[in-house]
Protein backbone atom coordinates (compact mmCIF):
# COMPACT_ATOMS: atom_id res chain seq x y z
CA UNK A 1 0.00 0.00 0.00
CA UNK A 2 1.27 3.52 -0.74
CA UNK A 3 1.99 5.89 2.08
CA UNK A 4 0.17 9.23 2.08
CA UNK A 5 1.29 12.23 4.10
CA UNK A 6 -1.08 14.18 6.32
CA UNK A 7 -1.73 17.65 4.98
CA UNK A 8 -1.54 20.87 7.04
CA UNK A 9 -5.29 20.75 7.68
CA UNK A 10 -5.50 17.00 8.28
CA UNK A 11 -4.34 17.06 11.90
CA UNK A 12 -5.91 19.12 14.69
CA UNK A 13 -4.69 19.18 18.28
CA UNK A 14 -7.13 20.39 20.92
CA UNK A 15 -7.77 20.04 24.62
CA UNK A 16 -10.75 18.22 26.08
CA UNK A 17 -11.67 19.43 29.56
CA UNK A 18 -13.83 17.27 31.81
CA UNK A 19 -15.06 17.56 35.38
CA UNK A 20 -15.23 14.06 36.90
CA UNK A 21 -17.16 13.73 40.14
CA UNK A 22 -15.38 12.43 43.23
CA UNK A 23 -16.93 11.43 46.54
CA UNK A 24 -15.59 10.04 49.80
CA UNK A 25 -17.71 8.61 52.58
CA UNK A 26 -15.89 8.10 55.89
CA UNK A 27 -17.32 5.89 58.61
CA UNK A 28 -15.76 3.84 61.41
CA UNK A 29 -12.15 4.57 60.32
CA UNK A 30 -12.84 3.43 56.75
CA UNK A 31 -13.34 5.62 53.71
CA UNK A 32 -15.16 4.62 50.55
CA UNK A 33 -14.36 6.16 47.18
CA UNK A 34 -17.39 6.89 44.95
CA UNK A 35 -19.42 4.44 47.06
CA UNK A 36 -17.40 1.49 45.75
CA UNK A 37 -17.25 -1.42 48.19
CA UNK A 38 -14.13 -3.48 48.73
CA UNK A 39 -14.29 -6.38 46.27
CA UNK A 40 -12.72 -9.72 47.07
CA UNK A 41 -11.17 -12.02 44.48
CA UNK A 42 -9.99 -15.59 44.20
CA UNK A 43 -6.57 -14.80 45.69
CA UNK A 44 -6.99 -11.53 47.63
CA UNK A 45 -9.46 -10.11 50.14
CA UNK A 46 -9.16 -6.79 48.28
CA UNK A 47 -9.00 -7.35 44.54
CA UNK A 48 -7.02 -4.11 43.99
CA UNK A 49 -4.26 -5.28 46.33
CA UNK A 50 -4.44 -2.09 48.43
CA UNK A 51 -4.82 -2.02 52.19
CA UNK A 52 -8.54 -1.33 52.06
CA UNK A 53 -8.42 0.71 55.29
CA UNK A 54 -9.11 3.99 53.47
CA UNK A 55 -10.33 5.01 50.02
CA UNK A 56 -7.47 4.30 47.66
CA UNK A 57 -6.71 4.37 43.96
CA UNK A 58 -4.29 1.71 42.75
CA UNK A 59 -1.89 3.39 40.33
CA UNK A 60 -1.85 1.47 37.00
CA UNK A 61 -3.86 -1.24 38.81
CA UNK A 62 -0.91 -3.58 39.25
CA UNK A 63 -1.45 -6.85 41.14
CA UNK A 64 -5.15 -7.20 40.49
CA UNK A 65 -6.39 -10.21 42.48
CA UNK A 66 -2.93 -11.46 43.41
CA UNK A 67 -1.71 -13.19 46.55
CA UNK A 68 -0.08 -10.72 48.95
CA UNK A 69 0.68 -13.23 51.73
CA UNK A 70 4.27 -13.91 50.63
CA UNK A 71 6.87 -12.61 53.09
CA UNK A 72 10.31 -12.12 51.59
CA UNK A 73 10.53 -11.64 47.86
CA UNK A 74 13.67 -13.80 47.66
CA UNK A 75 11.76 -16.91 48.77
CA UNK A 76 10.93 -17.88 45.23
CA UNK A 77 7.37 -16.54 45.06
CA UNK A 78 6.02 -20.06 44.69
CA UNK A 79 2.49 -19.31 45.96
CA UNK A 80 -0.46 -19.23 43.60
CA UNK A 81 -0.67 -15.98 41.63
CA UNK A 82 1.86 -13.98 43.72
CA UNK A 83 2.47 -10.24 43.61
CA UNK A 84 4.62 -8.83 40.83
CA UNK A 85 7.32 -6.49 42.13
CA UNK A 86 10.03 -4.15 40.77
CA UNK A 87 13.69 -5.06 41.18
CA UNK A 88 17.17 -3.87 40.20
CA UNK A 89 20.74 -5.03 40.94
CA UNK A 90 23.19 -3.00 42.99
CA UNK A 91 25.78 -1.73 40.55
CA UNK A 92 28.18 1.14 39.97
CA UNK A 93 25.36 3.20 38.44
CA UNK A 94 24.11 3.88 41.96
CA UNK A 95 20.50 3.18 41.06
CA UNK A 96 18.22 2.52 43.98
CA UNK A 97 14.62 2.82 45.12
CA UNK A 98 13.36 6.03 46.67
CA UNK A 99 12.29 4.22 49.83
CA UNK A 100 15.82 2.87 50.41
CA UNK A 101 18.16 5.24 52.25
CA UNK A 102 21.74 5.80 51.11
CA UNK A 103 23.00 4.29 54.35
CA UNK A 104 21.06 1.05 53.85
CA UNK A 105 22.15 0.91 50.21
CA UNK A 106 25.79 1.13 51.28
CA UNK A 107 25.69 -1.24 54.26
CA UNK A 108 22.97 -3.83 53.72
CA UNK A 109 23.70 -4.81 50.11
CA UNK A 110 26.79 -6.10 48.31
CA UNK A 111 27.60 -5.50 44.65
CA UNK A 112 25.32 -7.59 42.47
CA UNK A 113 22.66 -8.07 45.15
CA UNK A 114 19.06 -7.87 44.05
CA UNK A 115 17.14 -4.85 45.40
CA UNK A 116 13.38 -5.15 45.47
CA UNK A 117 10.45 -2.86 46.10
CA UNK A 118 6.73 -3.53 46.09
CA UNK A 119 3.50 -2.91 44.23
CA UNK A 120 0.83 -1.72 44.14
CA UNK A 121 1.47 1.99 44.38
CA UNK A 122 -1.63 3.65 45.76
CA UNK A 123 -2.95 7.02 46.84
CA UNK A 124 -5.56 7.93 49.41
CA UNK A 125 -6.97 10.89 51.31
CA UNK A 126 -5.42 11.68 54.69
CA UNK A 127 -6.35 13.93 57.58
CA UNK A 128 -4.14 15.86 60.01
CA UNK A 129 -5.50 17.33 63.24
CA UNK A 130 -3.37 20.20 64.58
CA UNK A 131 -3.61 21.97 67.93
CA UNK A 132 -1.62 25.22 68.26
CA UNK A 133 0.29 24.36 65.08
CA UNK A 134 2.93 27.08 65.41
CA UNK A 135 3.81 26.47 69.06
CA UNK A 136 3.79 22.68 69.12
CA UNK A 137 7.17 20.95 68.86
CA UNK A 138 8.54 17.44 69.13
CA UNK A 139 11.99 16.14 70.01
CA UNK A 140 14.07 13.99 67.67
CA UNK A 141 17.49 12.47 68.32
CA UNK A 142 20.13 12.95 65.64
CA UNK A 143 23.78 12.07 65.39
CA UNK A 144 25.89 15.17 64.87
CA UNK A 145 29.72 15.14 64.76
CA UNK A 146 29.88 11.68 66.31
CA UNK A 147 27.49 12.41 69.19
CA UNK A 148 23.74 12.07 69.61
CA UNK A 149 21.87 15.31 70.23
CA UNK A 150 18.21 16.01 70.96
CA UNK A 151 16.70 18.58 68.62
CA UNK A 152 13.35 20.28 68.99
CA UNK A 153 11.56 20.48 65.65
CA UNK A 154 8.12 21.67 64.65
CA UNK A 155 5.42 19.09 65.20
CA UNK A 156 3.40 20.15 62.15
CA UNK A 157 5.85 20.87 59.30
CA UNK A 158 3.00 20.67 56.76
CA UNK A 159 1.43 23.76 58.28
CA UNK A 160 4.63 25.79 57.91
CA UNK A 161 4.85 24.67 54.28
CA UNK A 162 1.33 26.02 53.73
CA UNK A 163 1.66 29.41 55.44
CA UNK A 164 3.08 31.29 52.43
CA UNK A 165 0.47 29.73 50.17
CA UNK A 166 -2.34 30.70 52.51
CA UNK A 167 -1.20 34.31 52.59
CA UNK A 168 -0.82 34.22 48.79
CA UNK A 169 -4.51 33.33 48.45
CA UNK A 170 -5.39 36.09 50.91
CA UNK A 171 -6.12 38.31 47.92
CA UNK A 172 -8.99 35.94 47.10
CA UNK A 173 -10.42 35.96 50.63
CA UNK A 174 -9.32 37.18 54.05
CA UNK A 175 -10.27 33.75 55.39
CA UNK A 176 -7.10 32.30 53.84
CA UNK A 177 -4.66 34.57 55.66
CA UNK A 178 -2.67 33.16 58.55
CA UNK A 179 -3.40 36.25 60.62
CA UNK A 180 -6.47 38.36 59.95
CA UNK A 181 -9.52 39.78 61.65
CA UNK A 182 -10.96 36.25 61.61
CA UNK A 183 -8.21 34.89 63.87
CA UNK A 184 -4.65 33.61 63.87
CA UNK A 185 -4.09 30.14 62.47
CA UNK A 186 -0.81 29.86 64.40
CA UNK A 187 -2.81 29.40 67.59
CA UNK A 188 -6.06 27.94 66.27
CA UNK A 189 -6.97 24.27 66.13
CA UNK A 190 -6.79 23.23 62.49
CA UNK A 191 -8.23 20.25 60.65
CA UNK A 192 -6.47 19.61 57.32
CA UNK A 193 -7.58 17.15 54.63
CA UNK A 194 -5.07 16.19 51.92
CA UNK A 195 -6.43 14.95 48.58
CA UNK A 196 -3.86 13.48 46.13
CA UNK A 197 -4.00 14.94 42.62
CA UNK A 198 -4.83 11.54 41.10
CA UNK A 199 -8.37 12.10 42.43
CA UNK A 200 -8.94 15.57 40.95
CA UNK A 201 -6.45 16.10 38.11
CA UNK A 202 -5.35 19.68 37.43
CA UNK A 203 -7.41 21.28 40.19
CA UNK A 204 -10.62 20.96 42.18
CA UNK A 205 -13.37 22.77 40.28
CA UNK A 206 -14.42 25.87 42.26
CA UNK A 207 -18.00 25.83 43.46
CA UNK A 208 -18.32 22.04 43.66
CA UNK A 209 -16.95 21.24 47.12
CA UNK A 210 -19.41 19.92 49.70
CA UNK A 211 -18.71 18.62 53.22
CA UNK A 212 -21.47 16.90 55.19
CA UNK A 213 -21.34 15.98 58.88
CA UNK A 214 -23.65 13.13 59.98
CA UNK A 215 -24.47 12.06 63.52
CA UNK A 216 -26.25 8.70 63.92
CA UNK A 217 -27.20 8.98 60.26
CA UNK A 218 -28.77 12.46 60.46
CA UNK A 219 -27.25 15.48 58.72
CA UNK A 220 -26.15 18.04 61.29
CA UNK A 221 -24.00 20.34 59.15
CA UNK A 222 -22.91 21.09 55.60
CA UNK A 223 -20.25 23.37 54.12
CA UNK A 224 -20.14 24.45 50.48
CA UNK A 225 -17.94 26.78 48.45
CA UNK A 226 -20.93 28.37 46.72
CA UNK A 227 -19.14 31.71 46.29
CA UNK A 228 -16.28 29.99 44.38
CA UNK A 229 -13.69 32.07 46.23
CA UNK A 230 -12.45 29.21 48.39
CA UNK A 231 -14.61 29.93 51.43
CA UNK A 232 -16.54 26.97 52.83
CA UNK A 233 -19.81 28.49 53.99
CA UNK A 234 -22.54 26.83 56.00
CA UNK A 235 -25.42 25.62 53.87
CA UNK A 236 -29.01 26.56 54.68
CA UNK A 237 -31.05 23.78 56.24
CA UNK A 238 -28.00 21.71 57.21
CA UNK A 239 -28.41 22.21 60.95
CA UNK A 240 -25.75 24.94 61.19
CA UNK A 241 -26.01 28.70 61.51
CA UNK A 242 -26.11 30.31 58.07
CA UNK A 243 -23.34 32.47 56.61
CA UNK A 244 -20.54 31.12 58.85
CA UNK A 245 -17.23 30.19 57.22
CA UNK A 246 -15.90 26.87 58.44
CA UNK A 247 -12.71 26.75 56.40
CA UNK A 248 -11.09 27.24 53.00
CA UNK A 249 -10.19 25.15 49.96
CA UNK A 250 -6.85 25.25 48.17
CA UNK A 251 -8.13 24.16 44.77
CA UNK A 252 -4.85 23.59 42.95
CA UNK A 253 -3.13 21.92 45.90
CA UNK A 254 -6.03 19.63 46.80
CA UNK A 255 -6.10 20.73 50.44
CA UNK A 256 -9.08 21.56 52.64
CA UNK A 257 -8.32 23.50 55.83
CA UNK A 258 -11.11 23.65 58.41
CA UNK A 259 -11.23 26.05 61.37
CA UNK A 260 -14.93 25.98 62.30
CA UNK A 261 -15.21 25.37 66.06
CA UNK A 262 -18.87 26.03 66.76
CA UNK A 263 -21.18 23.24 67.97
CA UNK A 264 -23.14 21.38 65.32
CA UNK A 265 -25.21 19.39 67.84
CA UNK A 266 -25.63 19.05 71.60
CA UNK A 267 -24.63 15.38 71.68
CA UNK A 268 -21.08 14.44 72.66
CA UNK A 269 -18.63 11.86 71.37
CA UNK A 270 -14.89 11.22 71.51
CA UNK A 271 -13.18 12.41 68.32
CA UNK A 272 -9.58 12.86 69.49
CA UNK A 273 -7.65 9.96 71.08
CA UNK A 274 -6.87 10.65 74.73
CA UNK A 275 -9.28 13.57 75.06
CA UNK A 276 -12.71 13.81 76.64
CA UNK A 277 -15.97 13.64 74.75
CA UNK A 278 -16.96 16.82 72.95
CA UNK A 279 -19.71 18.14 70.72
CA UNK A 280 -19.42 17.73 66.92
CA UNK A 281 -17.45 20.52 65.27
CA UNK A 282 -15.92 21.06 61.84
CA UNK A 283 -12.43 20.73 63.27
CA UNK A 284 -13.26 17.03 63.79
CA UNK A 285 -14.61 16.46 60.28
CA UNK A 286 -13.17 13.38 58.52
CA UNK A 287 -11.85 11.72 61.67
CA UNK A 288 -10.74 8.23 60.69
CA UNK A 289 -9.36 9.10 57.25
CA UNK A 290 -5.93 7.55 57.60
CA UNK A 291 -5.19 9.48 60.81
CA UNK A 292 -5.21 6.70 63.42
CA UNK A 293 -8.64 7.57 64.82
CA UNK A 294 -10.92 4.57 65.41
CA UNK A 295 -13.11 3.08 68.12
CA UNK A 296 -10.02 1.58 69.80
CA UNK A 297 -7.95 4.77 69.98
CA UNK A 298 -10.94 7.08 70.65
CA UNK A 299 -14.09 5.49 72.06
CA UNK A 300 -17.10 3.48 70.98
CA UNK A 301 -19.09 6.71 70.55
CA UNK A 302 -16.83 7.62 67.63
CA UNK A 303 -18.80 5.26 65.40
CA UNK A 304 -21.83 7.57 65.72
CA UNK A 305 -20.12 10.00 63.34
CA UNK A 306 -19.84 9.73 59.56
CA UNK A 307 -18.69 12.19 56.93
CA UNK A 308 -19.19 12.85 53.25
CA UNK A 309 -16.82 14.83 51.04
CA UNK A 310 -17.69 15.46 47.40
CA UNK A 311 -16.30 17.67 44.64
CA UNK A 312 -15.55 17.74 40.93
CA UNK A 313 -12.05 17.56 39.56
CA UNK A 314 -10.65 19.14 36.41
CA UNK A 315 -8.95 16.92 33.86
CA UNK A 316 -7.42 18.14 30.62
CA UNK A 317 -6.70 15.64 27.87
CA UNK A 318 -4.85 16.48 24.68
CA UNK A 319 -6.78 15.03 21.74
CA UNK A 320 -5.20 14.61 18.30
CA UNK A 321 -7.75 14.45 15.48
CA UNK A 322 -6.46 13.07 12.17
CA UNK A 323 -8.16 12.85 8.79
CA UNK A 324 -7.04 10.28 6.20
CA UNK A 325 -8.23 10.77 2.61
CA UNK A 326 -8.79 7.99 0.08
CA UNK A 327 -9.15 9.89 -3.20
CA UNK A 328 -10.76 8.63 -6.39
CA UNK A 329 -8.53 6.51 -8.58
CA UNK A 330 -6.28 5.71 -5.59
CA UNK A 331 -6.12 3.00 -2.96
CA UNK A 332 -7.86 0.47 -5.17
CA UNK A 333 -5.84 -2.64 -4.37
CA UNK A 334 -6.15 -5.05 -1.47
CA UNK A 335 -3.72 -7.47 0.12
CA UNK A 336 -6.57 -9.78 1.06
CA UNK A 337 -6.13 -13.12 -0.79
CA UNK A 338 -9.79 -13.05 -1.84
CA UNK A 339 -9.15 -9.90 -3.89
CA UNK A 340 -7.78 -12.09 -6.71
CA UNK A 341 -9.83 -14.72 -8.53
CA UNK A 342 -9.60 -18.15 -6.97
CA UNK A 343 -7.57 -20.96 -8.61
CA UNK A 344 -4.94 -18.90 -10.42
CA UNK A 345 -1.27 -19.71 -10.40
CA UNK A 346 0.49 -17.31 -8.08
CA UNK A 347 4.04 -18.01 -9.20
CA UNK A 348 5.22 -17.92 -12.80
CA UNK A 349 8.87 -18.77 -12.24
CA UNK A 350 10.94 -19.71 -9.26
CA UNK A 351 14.49 -20.95 -8.85
CA UNK A 352 17.48 -20.52 -6.59
CA UNK A 353 18.03 -17.09 -8.17
CA UNK A 354 14.60 -15.90 -9.36
CA UNK A 355 11.14 -15.51 -7.81
CA UNK A 356 8.57 -14.12 -10.28
CA UNK A 357 4.84 -13.84 -9.66
CA UNK A 358 2.28 -14.47 -12.36
CA UNK A 359 1.63 -11.09 -14.07
CA UNK A 360 -1.62 -12.29 -15.67
CA UNK A 361 -3.58 -12.88 -12.49
CA UNK A 362 -7.17 -11.60 -12.64
CA UNK A 363 -8.95 -9.56 -9.99
CA UNK A 364 -12.08 -11.22 -8.64
CA UNK A 365 -15.34 -9.59 -9.69
CA UNK A 366 -17.39 -9.22 -6.53
CA UNK A 367 -19.60 -6.38 -7.77
CA UNK A 368 -23.17 -7.20 -6.85
CA UNK A 369 -25.92 -7.27 -9.45
CA UNK A 370 -29.52 -6.11 -9.10
CA UNK A 371 -30.74 -9.24 -10.92
CA UNK A 372 -30.68 -12.82 -9.69
CA UNK A 373 -28.32 -15.10 -11.58
CA UNK A 374 -26.66 -12.25 -13.45
CA UNK A 375 -23.12 -10.97 -12.97
CA UNK A 376 -22.59 -7.23 -12.88
CA UNK A 377 -19.95 -5.56 -14.96
CA UNK A 378 -16.53 -5.51 -13.39
CA UNK A 379 -15.78 -2.49 -11.22
CA UNK A 380 -12.57 -1.93 -9.33
CA UNK A 381 -13.41 -1.66 -5.62
CA UNK A 382 -11.99 -2.56 -2.22
CA UNK A 383 -13.14 -2.70 1.39
CA UNK A 384 -11.13 -0.57 3.81
CA UNK A 385 -10.86 -2.30 7.20
CA UNK A 386 -7.72 -0.79 8.75
CA UNK A 387 -5.64 2.38 8.52
CA UNK A 388 -2.00 2.46 9.57
CA UNK A 389 -0.42 5.58 11.09
CA UNK A 390 3.34 6.02 10.55
CA UNK A 391 5.89 8.47 11.90
CA UNK A 392 8.38 10.48 9.84
CA UNK A 393 10.74 7.48 9.75
CA UNK A 394 7.99 5.23 8.36
CA UNK A 395 7.64 3.30 11.62
CA UNK A 396 4.14 2.01 12.28
CA UNK A 397 2.97 3.73 15.48
CA UNK A 398 -0.74 2.98 15.38
CA UNK A 399 -3.50 1.07 13.63
CA UNK A 400 -7.09 2.26 13.26
CA UNK A 401 -9.48 -0.69 13.01
CA UNK A 402 -12.93 0.04 11.61
CA UNK A 403 -15.92 -1.61 13.25
CA UNK A 404 -17.27 -2.50 9.77
CA UNK A 405 -15.24 -2.48 6.54
CA UNK A 406 -16.11 0.49 4.29
CA UNK A 407 -16.63 -0.04 0.55
CA UNK A 408 -14.29 2.18 -1.51
CA UNK A 409 -15.07 2.35 -5.23
CA UNK A 410 -12.61 3.71 -7.75
CA UNK A 411 -14.70 6.79 -8.61
CA UNK A 412 -15.30 7.83 -5.01
CA UNK A 413 -13.55 10.10 -2.51
CA UNK A 414 -13.72 8.91 1.10
CA UNK A 415 -12.28 10.60 4.20
CA UNK A 416 -11.74 8.87 7.54
CA UNK A 417 -11.58 10.88 10.76
CA UNK A 418 -10.16 9.35 13.93
CA UNK A 419 -8.96 10.62 17.30
CA UNK A 420 -6.35 9.62 19.82
CA UNK A 421 -5.79 10.86 23.38
CA UNK A 422 -2.18 11.81 24.04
Amino acid sequence: MPLKKFGPNDTVLNTMKAYPSCEFFIFDSKAYYNNQPIQSGAFAANILGTSGSVAEISLYEYNIDRNDSIVGLSSGQDAANPFIYPWIYKSSTGQSFKTLSNKDWQILYDWGDKLTSKYPMSASITREYMTSPSASTRTIRVKYEGAFTDWDVKKYPHYFALKNRLDHYGARSEQYKVSSSYGNKDTQTLNVLYIPSIFYGKEIKPGTVSLKWFYTGSLIGELQDTTQNGELVTSAGSGSTDALVGGVVLYQEGIILLTGSWDLASDTLVMVPGEAATTPKWIYFGAGANDGVNTSTAAASYSNASFNLSFQGTSETQVLTMTAHAKRGQLNYSNNPTYLAYGQEQIQLTSSHVYEENPDRVIANFTTSSFIGQSASFKRQVYVSRIGVYDDNKNLIGVVSLADPILKQEDEDISFKFKIDI
